[in-house]
């Protein structure tokens, strides 16, 4: 699942406190990173590479993985401290990089909502994992795969009081192939965005175009828009549900996650176990890979060797 979106800041509390957004520099003297993901390593490794200096970086705090784990650093954070970079987990120290040079920040899937004074103080731009304006907000990438679209893209994007509705300076569209999951799309718009970002950078942030067409709201996925309703749709889109992560039903009572499935032109009725395939309203749905809760994941096969499910037997509720 995405962050949350970027920034808070309405137009009231622009004109109500007389603020403007400072304009990004054309080439930047000082970059605070702002970021904690996976898809937001590339984008930094790619700025040190470049020689742009980095003055900070900004991350979630650390957090236990596991009950009894110890604390661990977001990718991100792991990623800083391997290139030796000044990192924090405390917006207020974004001032003092400002008041030592900073004049860019670069948002990648940060998390955190900026405040209107921060975005006052520091010009910003956002890499942005979508075509927009379809799917401004919180998860992009994973409304992209539920809708069916077959194409997505990233934009580095200036960051501005509404959501998402920055002007770009560049994109580029990025083909969804027809067994892409998730992350591994995520994965893909992490390298691309990562050279566009560069390629943005050297080129000079400049001339950025508005965005131009219907906006889409890309919300937070929650558990319910991950739940297998066999009897409701077709196998297709309950593929898409899977291949978004954490897609689960129910067997026995209990809650039962499919990692990876597939479809199949076998029609049990809509919610009907027949070996590992189970029927929905249009198609079947082969289990490959699941997780009972408690328990690893395993493949399905094994898992219904197990399992000793009777032929027919109802997924869900």
């Amino acid at each position: 699942m995405s962050p949350e979106p970027v920034n808070s800041a309405s137009r009231n509390d622009l004109s109500d406190q007389g603020a403007a957004l400072p304009r990004p520099p054309v080439s930047p003297r000082g970059i605070v990173y702002l970021g904690s993901p996976p898809e937001a390593v590339a984008p930094l490794r790619a700025l040190v590479e470049a020689g742009h200096r980095v003055d900070l970086v900004v991350s979630a705090p650390d957090r236990r993985r596991r009950r009894r784990g110890e604390p661990t650093p977001t990718p991100v954070k792991a990623a800083a401290l391997e290139l030796g970079l000044k990192v924090t987990d405390d917006l207020a120290d974004v001032e003092s990089a400002v008041d030592e040079g900073a004049d860019l920040g670069v948002v990648v899937a940060f998390g955190q909502l900026l405040r209107l004074p921060l975005l006052t103080r520091l010009a910003m731009v956002n890499l942005h994992f979508s075509l927009l304006p379809r799917w401004r907000g919180a998860a992009p990438v994973e409304r992209a795969l539920l809708a069916g679209d077959d194409r997505t893209g990233v934009a580095v994007m200036g960051v501005e009081e509404g959501l998402d509705t920055g002007p770009i300076y560049a994109e580029v569209s990025v083909p969804i192939g027809p067994e892409a999951t998730a992350g591994e799309l995520r994965s893909d718009l992490s390298e691309h965005g990562a050279a566009l970002l560069v390629a943005a950078l050297a080129d000079g942030l400049t001339d950025p175009q508005p965005q131009v067409g219907e906006s889409t709201y890309a919300s937070k996925i929650s558990g319910d828009d991950l739940l297998l309703r066999f009897g409701d749709v077709s196998a297709e889109q309950l593929g898409r549900q899977v291949r978004v992560g954490g897609a689960w039903t129910t067997i026995r009572g209990e809650r039962l996650k499919v990692w990876e499935a597939e479809e199949v032109l076998a029609t049990p009725p809509p919610g009907e176990l027949h070996g590992d395939v189970v029927g929905t309203a249009s198609g079947g749905l082969r289990l490959v890979e699941v997780q009972l809760a408690g328990r690893a994941r395993q493949e399905a096969k094994a898992f219904l060797r197990g399992y000793r499910p009777e032929h027919g037997e109802h997924l869900g509720g």
